[in-house]
């Protein structure tokens, strides 16, 4: 059993910047990969970034690529995601996963784990 808790919401202007902390419990977490989604009020949860067990490999929705960093720190049992130059479009409740999956994946059903999420806020 995994639980995840995410930090570092908040009401940010156009163009502002936010870093989301989500730390796990229990002793497993360097062998899950990890995933950030999203989801915006009236819409479908939507894949954000993902990143693999060792950290060596990440995937992002096109929309955050060179936007968004996905990091990990297995010492500190922490995923991050630094949000750089953001729009009022990202704006949503952003939630960490963790999959107990061989690989990494941008499929929500994939993953076993999941935060309470974080509110994210975007003014133009």
């Amino acid at each position: 059993q995994v639980q995840l808790v995410e930090s570092g919401g908040g009401l940010v202007q156009a163009g502002g910047s936010l870093r989301l902390s989500c730390v796990a419990s229990g002793r497993t977490f360097s062998r899950h990969a990890m995933g950030w989604f999203r989801q915006a009020p009236g819409k479908e949860r939507e894949f954000v970034a993902a990143i693999s067990r060792g950290g060596i490999m990440t995937d992002y929705k096109d929309s955050v690529k060179g936007r968004f960093t996905i990091s990990r720190d297995n010492a500190k049992i922490t995923v991050y995601l630094q949000m750089n130059s953001l729009k009022p479009e990202d704006t949503a409740v952003y939630y960490c996963a963790a999959t107990t999956a061989q690989a990494m994946g941008a499929i929500a059903s994939n993953y076993d784990y999941w935060g309470q999420g974080t509110q994210v806020t975007v003014s133009s």
